[in-house]
Order: C-alpha cells, then sequence, then structure tokens
C-alpha cells in the first residue's frame, strides 16, 4: 500500500499540490500537517504516518524537506521504516531506499535540506543584527502591562506573586520595575 505524507510549515500555505502528486501515484491513505519541518517534535502526522506503514508499504512524499529538515531526523525516519521493510519513495526527487544509489541520494538531499534551514537563520540573524545596529529593530513589543505591575508592587506584593499572577516570568517583573523606575 502507498502511505502518502504532505506538509507544509505553516497554517497559510496549502498542501495542495503535494495532495494531488500523492493521489496521482496511487497513495490510499494520506497523512497531512501544517507545522514547522525543522524537527520532528510536535509533528503528530508524521508519527501516525510513521506508526501506521507496515511492512511492504511504501512511504510516499514529493520532496525530502516535506519529511525533515535535519540529517539526523531522516536517518532515524529511514532507518525506522527500513526496519518496517517499508520503502520510502518522492515524487519530485530520484529517491527511494530501493538501491544504493538512490539512499546516497536520499542522504545528499538530506544534507541540503539541513544546509538551506542553517541558512536561513543565519540571514535571519543577519537582519536582525543590521536592524539593530540601525536602531531599527528593538524586538517584540511588549503585551505585558507595566502599569498593572507597577499597581501590584505598591499594594506590597513581589515579584514572584506578581509574575504567578500575570503568567509571566519573575525576571520579566524585575526588568520591567526597573525600566520604569
Amino acid at each position: 500500500m502507498k502511505v502518502g505524507y504532505a506538509r507544509v510549515s505553516s497554517s497559510g500555505q496549502s498542501l495542495g499540490v503535494q495532495l494531488e502528486a500523492l493521489k496521482k501515484i496511487g497513495c490510499k491513505k494520506i497523512f497531512q500537517e501544517k507545522v514547522s519541518g525543522t524537527s520532528t517534535q510536535g509533528r503528530d502526522q508524521l508519527r501516525e504516518c510513521l506508526d501506521f506503514v507496515r511492512d511492504s508499504d511504501e512511504f510516499c512524499f514529493t520532496r525530502v524537506d516535506r519529511v525533515a529538515r535535519s540529517v539526523l531526523d531522516l536517518q532515524l525516519i529511514v532507518k525506522e521504516l527500513s526496519d518496517k521493510g517499508v520503502l520510502l519513495t518522492a515524487t519530485e526527487q530520484p529517491i527511494s531506499t530501493k538501491d544504493a544509489t538512490s539512499k546516497c541520494f536520499l542522504d545528499m538531499l538530506g544534507v541540503f535540506a539541513e544546509l538551506e534551514t542553517n541558512l536561513r537563520k543565519e540571514r535571519q540573524a543577519e537582519g536582525i543584527a543590521r536592524a539593530k545596529e540601525k536602531g531599527v529593530y528593538k524586538g517584540r513589543r511588549s503585551n505585558i502591562d507595566v502599569e498593572q505591575i507597577k499597581k501590584m508592587k505598591e499594594e506590597g506584593l513581589g515579584a514572584t506573586a506578581i509574575a504567578k499572577q500575570l503568567n509571566i516570568h519573575r525576571d520579566s517583573v524585575y526588568r520591567l520595575l526597573k525600566k520604569a523606575g
């Protein structure tokens, strides 16, 4: 049985192209989710799919980066599937676990998927650093009411009690009181 897996990173993105490709190759069941692929943590549909597939099934997806953006995650998934006797195939890339050459190419694509993620993180960090130098980026705006914290402090509450009531970290209370004071 061919079992498909489709993933996009955010709720604003469409799974349509992937679902169409998986149906076209004959996937009988398709697991889908809208969640980041940088980790396997929190990817419930991926876990369900890996648990669902059985010996002689074929785990299908469109591209390696839809399954994993980390070489380690990809290797663990491939090992889990191989141990169960499940083949792994991509619709848009000439990879599978059917032969040594395809397996090698699969590993290389995993390296490139991880590289792409790391480069994106580096570019983002560089952009933030430049914006901070120019005074444009000051971080996320606080959604904590400083006046409420000051009022609670005046009422005799300590930082720990204030933090618990506002469901924030105690360090935030100290930082905002120091900033306001």
